[in-house]
């Protein structure tokens, strides 16, 4: 049989590409398109009037303000995404982000009250020590998964409640806390010194969090880890086949504990935004949460920097403009946890939807191109 045209084989494949890109975008698409339309049915039946809702939160999101605060919380939403995104890669599920990110915020807002250097030094002191911190929390994880066969997914919502527990037992007056005042039932740590705040750029709609520069950076080095580097070479051979990858000579008990370790030290930077730029101390009701919803952004994301970002600024837009329903309108609050919930869960009935179109068509295709060249091939030997 002869080898097909090169103009057909680039045509082809242009076609292929074409299409995967259509329905990667499909998928997401998909499960905005039913969560606003499960949300609006929701809406309706309350007697509420579900354009009213949706123009409220539109309306919010083109004002300045509303678009800094969008922003602001995307930035930490993002890191929350990669953090979990990153175990994901390697086919590690790391549901321990919350108590990594709690363990780690508690440490760098003690060693910020505690220590007051040039901001220079100070500030990555606190971004090394929450790395640190929440790296090391990651790793008992990987190392009870590589020497005792623990499942991570177990090994970190144990570690979950843990974290909890170690947060009580250190944020307590006259440990992380300053001692109990008469004036305050409230216990936090002391605010972080003057050097320790984040720089922030100031706009119309109020300052916007530099730390989105943080977030950012995150998003190029996972790309760039993942695809320029033999690390990220191997971290995706091992979460595809561990088998394989061992036959290639890659060392999976190394990389399971490396990519925990990497995935704890990305979540160590969940809390910075809030405690650097915002609160400046932490107390016992700092930003819960972060970590499962990290989790619901990278699914949506595809635990690809590009759609994490994307998928962060959606759900942003959701809290953000979320706010503004009671307010203005009387609507229920709730309506954006219910949306929330039902786009992760839509994602996962879209994605799996597209994945066996897509399947079929490029099966589809290729019979397609076998065929004509069979019949190209059947049509010269019959002429000559």
């Amino acid at each position: 049989m002869t080898s097909p045209n090169p103009a057909v084989k680039r045509s082809f494949a242009q076609r292929i590409s074409g299409e995967r890109i259509v329905l990667a975008l499909a998928a997401p698409v998909l499960a905005v398109v039913l969560s606003v339309a499960i949300c609006s049915v929701l809406l309706a039946t309350s007697g509420k009037n579900p354009f009213d809702a949706w123009n409220v939160m539109i309306t919010y999101a083109t004002k300045s303000d509303g678009q800094v605060l969008i922003l602001n919380r995307a930035t930490t939403y993002y890191l929350a995404a990669a953090a979990a995104a990153f175990g994901f890669r390697m086919n590690l599920f790391n549901i321990g982000v919350e108590g990594q990110y709690k363990v780690a915020a508690l440490f760098a807002a003690f060693v910020g009250a505690q220590v007051d250097l040039p901001a220079f030094i100070q500030i990555p002191l606190l971004l090394v020590t929450a790395m640190l911190i929440g790296g090391l929390y990651a790793s008992i994880a990987g190392l009870l998964k590589v020497y005792r066969g623990v499942s991570e997914v177990i090994s970190t919502i144990m570690l979950n409640a843990i974290s909890v527990s170690i947060v009580g037992l250190l944020l307590v007056p006259g440990v992380f806390a300053p001692k109990a005042s008469s004036t305050s039932n409230s216990i936090q740590t002391d605010p972080v010194s003057d050097s320790s705040h984040f720089f922030s750029i100031p706009t119309a709609g109020g300052d916007l969090w530099g730390f989105l520069f943080i977030a950012v950076l995150v998003g190029v080095l996972f790309q760039f880890t993942l695809t320029r580097t033999r690390f990220g070479f191997d971290l995706r051979a091992t979460g595809r086949s561990e088998s394989a990858a061992t036959a290639s000579g890659v060392n999976v008990k190394k990389m399971v504990v490396i990519s925990m370790v990497v995935s704890g030290a990305i979540a160590g930077l969940i809390g910075l935004p809030e405690l650097l730029q915002n609160s400046y101390s932490y107390g016992q009701s700092f930003q819960p949460g972060l970590g499962f919803l990290g989790i619901s952004i990278a699914l949506l994301g595809r635990n690809s920097p590009i759609g994490m970002a994307f998928a962060a600024l959606l759900f942003a837009f959701l809290d953000s403009t979320g706010s503004q329903l009671p307010l203005k309108g009387g609507f229920p609050f709730e309506i954006v946890a219910v949306m929330q919930g039902t786009i992760v869960i839509c994602v996962v009935v879209a994605y799996e939807l597209v994945r066996r179109y897509g399947l079929k068509r490029q099966q589809q295709k290729v019979g397609a191109q076998l065929a004509a060249q069979a019949a190209a091939t059947e049509k010269k030997e019959v002429s000559a």
